[in-house]
């Protein structure tokens, strides 16, 4: 692939997936909004649960298979689809086996993981699993092609799901089952969007040589997904077991807050990213530009986000959640100040392993991370909710030690060039944080709180004109997105 001819179809998919995730996000906090009004935390800390039981057996029911499909170099269309055939049935088949053992064994799982008497809403809930299946390779398809305006459109019918449905029965007081209800008619809009509007269709197909020749890849991935699962779950799991439903909560509705703000920029770029750096596995020089470029742009925009956010919590907190989430304000600070961190020189270290091929080396990095994260967190639980919440929020800086080690000693990669990089927006940023902290103590109110944030929006973006490659790289990406209509 010429490298124009690549350059347009990243920057085609790029918009398609911009445009889905900014979309995404002016829809999703709406609804969040008016549910955080009507559901008590309690109930959130229900589902977080749920979530997280279903998450950890969608890992099993998907196996890898979507990382190959996006990843692996086929030889024509008929063996991608081939491929994709016998992942599909593999999936399927094992999605219905582990949403029968969750039903059988629903009120054991209920006690584990400490909501004792709700093993028919998990059971409810992980019907999903079988739906998922019919979405997911679809999904890897549509990735590999960089067809990311099919994905938007799917993704805008489904997102609209919870204003029709969700709000309508938690206004009725049904609680959770609201928001659970929900998730499966998203899921089923989905798998039935992308069947039919996909090229390829399930067929009865199955070739136990090709499953062989996936799982080479696939159990390595489905390993790392594990891991990566514990590493984002095991604070919800101390949470449930230890402390109370309303902690609980409270911490995860925080932490999915602030990851679904900063997923209007990681999920626009990670799916472009991954695919790109897959087909460009074999050319060092342009895999390393690309990646440059991607963590550049993202640190423009992520660093005053995190650092914004953690001096304007309070107003954020009250905004999306309302007074009742009060205590919320300070979980949300942190995890944006740290998960700036996290994004911009740790987050995307786990798409280059996929891309290079070799999941097993974002396993070893997700295990070097637990040996230290699961410690912390289960010390740091016994002295109260508040600990565990600034510890776990930062031992992620340890988690990109971690990945900086790999990556120089594994992949070769120029690791002081990531900091290079990034030096301008950091900087930016960080002197945003200090006129923004002064600011705030002029004067108080919501009013100046807002001209206050506008002020420092303005202050960051003409400091960083003040770099002349970042005017440079701000004045390339407005010429190509705002004058281009979207085709």
């Amino acid at each position: 692939m010429k490298e124009n001819q690549l350059g347009n179809k990243i920057l085609n998919a790029a918009k398609w997936s911009s445009v889905t995730e900014i979309a995404a996000k002016l829809v999703m906090p709406l609804t969040n909004m008016v549910l955080a009004r009507l559901i008590a935390p309690e109930a959130f800390g229900v589902v977080a649960t749920v979530t997280m039981i279903a998450s950890f057996a969608d890992m099993f029911t998907d196996a890898g298979f979507q990382k190959y499909l996006v990843q692996h170099e086929f030889k024509d269309e008929r063996e991608k689809h081939r491929y994709a055939n016998v992942a599909f049935l593999t999936n399927f088949a094992i999605s219905i086996l582990i949403w029968g053992i969750i039903v059988i064994f629903s009120e054991q799982i209920a006690v584990l993981v400490g909501n004792q008497g709700l093993g028919i809403v998990i059971a409810i809930a992980c019907v999903q699993l079988p739906i998922t299946a019919f979405s997911s390779i679809q999904m890897a398809l549509y990735r590999r092609d960089f067809d990311f305006k099919t994905l938007f459109l799917v993704r805008m019918f489904s997102l609209f799901i919870p204003v029709f449905l969700t709000i309508p029965l938690a206004f009725l007081g049904l609680s959770y089952w609201s928001l659970i209800i929900g998730t499966i008619f998203m899921q089923l809009s989905n798998a039935v969007i992308l069947t039919i509007k996909s090229k390829w269709k399930p067929k009865w197909f199955y070739d136990v040589r090709i499953l062989k020749d996936m799982l080479s890849f696939s159990i390595w991935s489905m390993i790392e997904a594990i891991s990566i699962w514990l590493t984002t779950w095991i604070d919800t799991f101390i949470i449930a077991s230890i402390l109370s439903e309303y902690f609980l909560g409270i911490y995860k509705t925080s932490t999915t807050m602030v990851n679904a703000l900063m997923s209007i920029v990681t999920a626009s770029t990670v799916p472009v990213l991954f695919s790109t750096l897959s087909r460009l596995q074999n050319n060092t020089e342009q895999f390393n530009r690309i990646y440059f470029k991607i963590q550049r742009i993202v640190s423009i925009l992520v660093f005053p986000l995190g650092i914004g956010v953690y001096l304007y919590s309070d107003l954020a907190t009250q905004i999306l959640l309302g007074s009742q989430w009060s205590e919320a304000s300070d979980v949300i600070g942190i995890w944006a100040l740290t998960s700036s961190i996290m994004i911009v020189f740790g987050h995307f270290c786990s798409e280059v392993y996929r891309a290079k091929g070799r999941p097993k080396l974002s396993f070893l990095a997700q295990v070097l991370h637990l040996v230290v994260l699961v410690p912390v967190c289960i010390i740091s639980s016994k002295y109260g909710f508040w600990v565990l919440v600034y510890a776990r929020s930062w031992i992620r800086m340890e988690f990109i030690l971690v990945h900086f080690i790999i990556m120089k000693f594994a992949i070769g990669f120029p690791i002081l060039k990531t900091f290079r990089n990034v030096f301008p927006t950091a900087i930016s940023a960080v002197t945003m944080g200090f006129v923004g902290y002064f600011l705030q103590k002029l004067n108080e109110g919501i009013l100046w709180e807002f001209c206050s944030i506008i002020i420092c929006v303005l202050f960051y973006f003409v400091l960083l004109t003040l770099f002349p490659n970042m005017r440079k790289e701000m004045m390339g990406i407005g010429k190509k997105l705002i004058p281009n209509r979207v085709k």
